[in-house]
């Protein structure tokens, strides 16, 4: 009775055993045959205005700005200007000891009086040593002169004749003298060579400067049209080909949050230039210029601003979140999708060349399923995308959420649409529909 008792104890424990692995097996079963559902959101495709858009940063300068550098070297002994006054064409900027440069006219006029005094008497000279070979030629064309003596006339005549010229050139070496004297002297008076205002003094009263006619000498101030003011930003050689001289922008300076600026590109650098040579860090950027319309406040140089550059616009474009166009590979052949990778991007199988690109797509939803559709771009702006080719109107688009449009999301994936959680829509600048 024991053993009995013992064998139906064991037949209970293995019984239920067997049970719970065929359960388990049951629940792994039905598990996996189980559909992931993707939770998604969605809107309507639809005509939009689109404005393509450059951002850039930059500076708020003068369109006209000069720069007043000295030309000769002294002590500043009048200074009449402050920084921030008004100044026109002709007004006196700076003055510069002249002392040393009117003695360097007084000597240049004096040698110059020198030269002219021996050049006189070199013409003296000259008219009476042609006289005396006119003489010897009659003499010796009636044989009553020798040929030495005649030789000895004409060698004199053609060395005064050269030591006339010698003095000519004196004279002209004199005069350039004086001039460059001048020059130089008239360089101590620096006048303002525009209207405008006087936007950086950087010397003061009594300072000694210098300058020559072959370097930079050193700058006193700069003197600026502070009525006509532009926005100097630097544009990445990716973005520069799509702005063009006349482009409109939307001016946002730092000193005036609330207020936007009107401006529009007058002028774009052919030549780029580089920061970071030769480094990981190398950027290439061309300045562009824009002139700011606004006219009724005061800009000061220096002032940091951003640009938003319109570079074209498009109206009544299908158009799509910018959010909704993703990329995946194309499918291999001989299978029904594509395998996805781990970095989220459907990577390649059999069949599938390596030089085939990922394809722009969408997503739409028909029936309950997410359907992949190849799709070709245009212009964009900050919230929406053009959809050139592709797209058809008013068909459900996702649009979230990002994981699951950048990773999760094959075609034929189940999605349940939850259009009441989104809360990131844009809402694009163009007028829209």
């Amino acid at each position: 009775m024991a053993n009995g008792k013992k064998n139906k104890k064991k037949l209970f424990i293995f019984s239920g055993i067997g049970a719970v692995v065929v359960i388990l097996i049951l629940v792994v079963v039905l598990g996996s045959k189980k559909e992931n559902i993707i939770t998604v959101q969605t809107e309507k495709i639809s005509e939009r205005t689109i404005t393509q858009v450059v951002n850039a940063s930059g500076k708020i300068q003068p369109e006209t700005m000069v720069k007043i550098n000295a030309e000769v070297s002294g002590e500043i002994t009048a200074l009449p200007v402050k920084e921030g006054d008004k100044v026109k064409r002709g007004d006196l900027l700076v003055r510069i000891k002249p002392d040393q440069y009117q003695a360097q006219v007084d000597r240049a006029e004096a040698g110059l009086s020198s030269a002219r005094a021996s050049l006189n008497l070199q013409k003296a000279n000259l008219e009476k040593v042609e006289s005396e070979f006119k003489r010897a030629e009659e003499l010796y064309q009636k044989t009553l002169l020798s040929d030495q003596e005649f030789v000895a006339a004409k060698t004199a005549l053609n060395t005064t004749k050269s030591q006339y010229e010698s003095a000519q050139a004196g004279v002209r070496q004199a005069e350039a003298s004086l001039r460059d004297a001048k020059e130089s002297l008239s360089k101590t008076a620096i006048y303002s060579p525009m209207n405008g205002t006087v936007s950086q003094l950087l010397s003061e009263l009594g300072e000694r400067v210098s300058g020559s006619s072959f370097t930079q000498g050193t700058q006193i101030m700069t003197v600026a049209d502070l009525s006509m003011m532009e926005a100097r930003v630097d544009v990445g050689e990716n973005d520069i080909v799509m702005i063009s001289i006349g482009d409109t922008s939307r001016i946002t300076i730092d000193a005036f949050p609330d207020k936007k600026f009107a401006g529009i590109v007058y002028e774009i650098a052919n030549t780029a230039t580089s920061k970071g040579l030769g480094t990981q860090d190398e950027v290439t950027n061309f300045q562009v210029k824009i002139r700011v319309l606004n006219k009724e406040v005061a800009l000061r140089p220096g002032m940091s601003m951003t640009a938003d550059i319109e570079t074209e616009t498009k109206k009544n474009v299908l158009a799509v979140p910018i959010q909704s166009v993703t990329t995946r590979a194309p499918k291999p052949k001989g299978e029904e999708k594509p395998a996805e990778g781990g970095d989220g991007q459907q990577q390649g199988g059999p069949g599938l060349s390596m030089n085939e690109k990922p394809v722009e797509c969408i997503f739409i939803v028909e029936n309950g399923k997410a359907k992949m559709v190849p799709v070709k771009r245009g212009i964009n702006d900050e919230g929406f995308v053009e959809i050139s080719e592709g797209a058809t109107k008013d068909s459900e688009v996702i649009s979230g959420t990002y994981k699951a449009i950048n990773r999760d999301l094959e075609d034929g994936s189940v999605v349940k649409v939850e259009n009441q959680t989104k809360k990131f829509a844009m809402t694009p600048r163009g007028d829209n529909k």
